[in-house]
């Protein structure tokens, strides 16, 4: 293998306020963020954002944020979520995006064990998840809030938005020299930036990220994807994702891009065709969603409009696996899907919006190999990564011009993984975070003596250095049997056909695996109508033979790849979506297993009653 070459010695003067300054100097009046909502915030330019990041830091420093105090923010991917967050970073305290699905309680913990000084809040939204714990953090000095009408009268704690912008374009005016005193000192190791894991084994944990952190990322990225200046993105996940905001703030900073903002990530879809981007990441839920939403709406086209466009896309498709196997494709297969992909499948991408993808990826969770052949059958191929916040999003990629499907990828630039005696994946280098923040407000590093850092995953590494993920180390499930089963690749299996938007495996300290599936909402209608099944709402499907049958063909199907011990045996059908604020899955769709098991016992208690 042949490794990537070092980006280590380009991060050495690299900080983010440096190079919002030079964005601002050399690219003035190229555009740096665009809110695709109505929220009355105009397109800014890369010298205008400076400006607005220059007022909004005055304003912060005004309310007493002070280098090293934590900044929590609560609000939709929007202009001014970006401004607020480097705001603060140029006045060298660490912003950190809260999940808006966070209840009270999850707020008073994040918010004290923070000791978060300053919050911002978008609006009533907000306001209802933090009032009732206000009372109960006594660190927090004030509370800036975008949507001033959503404020409590006669209760100072609370500023508006637009007065802090107006305190702080007032000091920026008498003394904007101020400005870059404010950020000199910042060098490349110091803290950038906070996120919060989801906690699916337990309370959340501070994850520091440094600026080295995030620019070795971006440089790293670059270095795999040949990643070109002023590129155009859209930024629609949660900024408390890592995903996103290395891919929305700190990338499209270090390459002076234009991001497209959606607050609302249903609308995505269609500010694809607005933006048409140059590069997007998917979480899996998204391109899953995409495909079944594609197989729909071919069953709605006439027979030879359909046979057309499946006859294109198993060539594609044939040809995507041909070359991830390492295989050539033979020129006359080459020849027939370049005309199919020219006549067939680039009106398709033209009408989604990514007929200008230089690269497409996806990570969080596997993404299912059916989802990924089928969207490599469009002309798009999928990049797969691998990471957590702890490393500050991917340190494992596929690229074009080296991908395996089912893995990973390889390891970025400077990146090394290793697995443990365990199985366990390690990471180090240098985008391993600079630890976990303590309640006293320490960094409390998280590596071994020789600066490894252990992830929690289980997985493999091929002789040709490309990443398979197997499972989370706590998420094994062992059967009474002794048998060790990986539930992500049964979920997985299962996740493969549009009916089924999510499943949770069973089976730990159990004789044989069950499962709980639960039936996607939004595909589900469309799948009935179009095979005639009439049913007036979902719970009303989930009772429906004709829909159970063919739960039952997706089970049998998944059985089929799997070995005798991991195949599930019963299974328990549910209509209601699991989310965050059912409190199934964690803000990244991450399964919370414990409180799934609690909350389905009697069913889960069913599927093992004899029969």
């Amino acid at each position: 293998m042949t490794p990537s070459p070092s980006v280590a010695a380009e991060t050495e003067d690299l900080t983010i306020p440096g190079l919002v300054r030079r964005n601002a100097e050399e690219y003035a009046e190229l555009p740096a963020i665009t809110g695709l909502d109505d929220t009355g915030e105009p397109t800014l330019t890369w010298s205008e954002l400076r400006t607005e990041i220059a007022t909004v830091a005055h304003g912060l420093a005004g309310l007493g944020l002070e280098p090293g105090d934590r900044m929590l923010i609560m609000a939709s991917c929007r202009p001014a979520h970006f401004v607020v967050d480097l705001a603060a970073t140029h006045l060298a305290a660490i912003p950190c995006t809260a999940y808006a699905t966070l209840s009270s309680d999850q707020v008073r913990y994040v918010a004290r064990h923070s000791a978060a000084t300053v919050a911002v809040l978008e609006g009533s939204a907000e306001l209802e998840r933090w009032l009732p714990v206000l009372d109960d953090l006594p660190a927090l000095r004030r509370i800036v809030v975008l949507d001033a009408s959503a404020i409590p009268a006669g209760d100072d704690r609370f500023a508006a938005y637009s007065g802090v912008r107006a305190a702080g374009a007032e000091r920026h005016a008498a003394e904007p020299e101020a400005f870059d005193r404010m950020w000199s000192g910042i060098k490349p190791d110091d803290p950038l930036s906070m996120i919060y894991t989801s906690g699916t084994t337990g309370d959340p944990k501070g994850v520091v990220l440094s600026h080295r952190n995030a620019l070795h990322q971006g440089l790293a990225v670059n270095t795999l994807h040949g990643m070109r200046m002023h590129t155009k993105s859209i930024a629609y996940l949660p900024l408390a994702h890592i995903a996103e905001r290395e891919l929305a703030i700190y990338l499209p900073t270090l390459y002076a891009g234009h991001v497209h903002t959606v607050a609302d990530p249903s609308t995505v879809v269609a500010a694809l065709g607005k933006v048409k981007p140059d590069w997007f990441f998917g979480v899996p839920r998204v391109w899953e969603k995409m495909v079944a939403g594609l197989r729909n709406m071919l069953g709605t086209l006439p027979e030879e409009r359909r046979t057309a466009l499946l006859g294109a896309n198993e060539l594609l498709q044939q040809g995507y696996k041909l070359r991830s196997a390492g295989s050539e494709v033979p020129a006359e297969l080459a020849a027939r899907i370049a005309e199919a992909d020219e006549t067939v499948m680039k009106p398709v991408r033209q009408l989604l919006g990514l007929d200008n993808l230089l690269l497409a990826s996806s990570g969080a969770a596997a993404l299912p190999l059916e989802v990924l052949y089928f969207i490599a059958g469009l002309g798009i191929e999928i990049e797969e990564v691998w990471g957590l916040s702890e490393t500050t999003g991917a340190a494992t990629s596929n690229t074009q011009g080296a991908f395996r499907a089912g893995t990973v990828g390889r390891p970025l630039a400077d990146i090394e993984v290793r697995v443990a005696e365990d199985g366990e994946l390690l990471v180090r280098g240098p985008i391993v975070f600079l630890g976990y923040l303590q309640e006293d407000g320490t960094i409390n590093p998280a590596v071994d003596a020789d600066g490894w850092y252990a992830t929690g995953d289980i997985g493999t590494v091929d002789e040709d250095g490309y990443v398979t993920i197997t499972d989370r180390k706590k998420e094994l499930i062992i059967t009474s049997g002794g048998k060790n089963i990986a539930p992500t690749r049964i979920e997985g299996l299962l996740k493969e056909h549009p009916l089924i938007g999510q499943a949770v495996a069973i089976g730990d300290r159990r004789p044989y695996v069950t499962a709980l599936i639960v039936l996607d909402d939004e595909i589900a209608p469309a799948w009935a109508q179009g095979q005639g099944i009439d049913a007036a709402d979902i719970e009303s499907l989930a009772r429906h033979e004709g829909v159970r049958a063919e739960i039952d063909r997706a089970v049998a199907k998944a059985n089929d790849r799997l070995s005798r011990a991991e195949q599930i045996k019963r299974y328990h059908l549910i209509a209601r979506t699991w989310t965050p604020e059912s409190g199934e899955v964690t803000p990244t769709l991450k399964l919370k297993r414990r409180v799934i098991n609690e909350r389905y016992e009697p069913s889960i208690a069913e599927l093992y009653q004899a029969t």
